[in-house]
């Protein structure tokens, strides 16, 4: 019975790390006219965090215009990425 509830433990465990992102897979972070910032990760996906701190969703291919006036393209909704970036270390 001991057996089993470590391996079920050991397996949980690899599990949930296999999920942890942390800032080194941000390529870059991009603050945007309305005060949300878009994180680009290194894979080009994307995810956003909104003016108050929280993830949020904006649909894939959706143009947004950042501080200086660019315009770019939402590529992905990585919002469990940005939640992690942002409250990872929160969780128990």
């Amino acid at each position: 019975m001991l057996k089993k509830v470590l391996m079920i433990v050991a397996i949980s465990s690899a599990a949930a790390s296999a999920y942890a992102v942390d800032m080194s897979q941000v390529k870059q972070s991009i603050e945007l006219k309305d005060g949300t910032t878009v994180y680009i990760f290194k894979d080009g996906k994307m995810g956003m965090e909104d003016k108050y701190g929280r993830s949020t969703y904006m649909e894939s291919g959706h143009v947004m215009e950042t501080k200086d006036g660019k315009k770019i393209i939402m590529n992905g909704n990585e919002i469990w990425r940005v939640e992690e970036l942002l409250h990872g270390s929160h969780r128990g």
